[in-house]
């Protein structure tokens, strides 16, 4: 067993070597995980000479043939939020953290409290972030798969955030709640059929269920999330909805030839690519 500086060292070699572009930032999240701490100790233990952990090999074993970061240590940061996450939930992005936002400026744009809905919620990130940054709304949220359902209840029982987070299909969920939400916000499935993600973290590790989008464009959900968000959103409420980096032109273009939509305009993510549409819900003419 060597020291920790020498063993995060050897560790971000390897996992750079397995092409895993956070290689150094991961290594020491793993051990900061087999050492109970936070990364910034064992930043200060490799500057003062601590021993390397026990466990920490077999971490980087298992990270190096590209078993998530997150399934490993357990957690996902997700804004202010530290989450659950395992086998059987979809891991939160980055990029998501930028719909979540959106999500958060729009019910804070209300004037009233807001009743905020979040459907496709996964591991309950989105819907979790917003109660947390907006205590006065009101948030649900619904998932269709009984894990990811479960990791969501976990989370928000262990945050304490007051959260409905129901078990049931997101097109056609929320019956009690038909023309009165001021916020829909959704990360659907939205990889086209046939498609295969590079990443293996996602291709091998992420539910299929929350990853593919029903068609040839993977939009056959996000179309149907954003037909239930319609009947579920008052007039003038918003429509928040993540997309795949290259199908921001062809959502927005589907919520305009589905009709009721108006204001529809796409936000990128932190790196600047196309992530986000947002919607405003039509009133209904005769």
């Amino acid at each position: 067993m060597s020291d920790l500086r020498t063993a995060v060292r050897e560790a971000t070699a390897r996992l750079a070597a397995a092409g895993i572009r956070s290689a150094e930032a991961d290594a020491v999240a793993l051990a900061a995980h087999a050492m109970r701490v936070d990364p910034s100790e064992v930043r200060r233990a490799m500057i003062v000479g601590t021993a390397e952990p026990a466990g920490y090999a077999g971490l980087v074993d298992e990270r190096a043939a590209r078993v998530p970061l997150q399934h490993l240590t357990g957690v996902a940061h997700f804004r202010r939020l530290t989450l659950t996450v395992g086998p059987g939930v979809f891991v939160p992005r980055p990029e998501t953290e930028v719909t979540a936002g959106l999500a958060i400026s729009a019910a804070r744009s209300q004037d009233r409290d807001p009743l905020v809905v979040d459907l496709c919620t996964g591991s309950g990130a989105i819907a979790l972030a917003v109660k947390d940054e907006l205590p006065v709304a009101r948030v649900l949220a619904v998932e269709l798969s009984d894990l990811a359902h479960a990791w969501a209840v976990a989370n928000r029982d262990r945050l304490g955030l007051d959260v409905e987070i129901r078990l049931g299909d997101a097109t056609q969920a929320f019956d009690d709640l038909v023309g009165r939400v001021d916020v829909v916000v959704s990360n659907p499935p939205y990889i086209p059929d046939g498609s295969e993600p590079v990443d293996p973290e996602v291709r091998d590790h992420d539910p299929e269920l929350a990853l593919y989008g029903g068609s040839d464009d993977g939009l056959a959900v996000p179309r149907a999330v954003a037909a239930r968000a319609g009947v579920l959103l008052r007039e003038g409420g918003v429509l928040v909805m993540e997309h795949a980096e290259d199908q921001g032109a062809s959502l927005a273009a589907a919520l305009l030839a589905a009709g009721g939509w108006t204001e529809v305009v796409d936000h990128p993510d932190l790196t600047g690519r196309p992530r986000t549409t947002v919607a405003v819900r039509r009133g209904v003419t005769s």
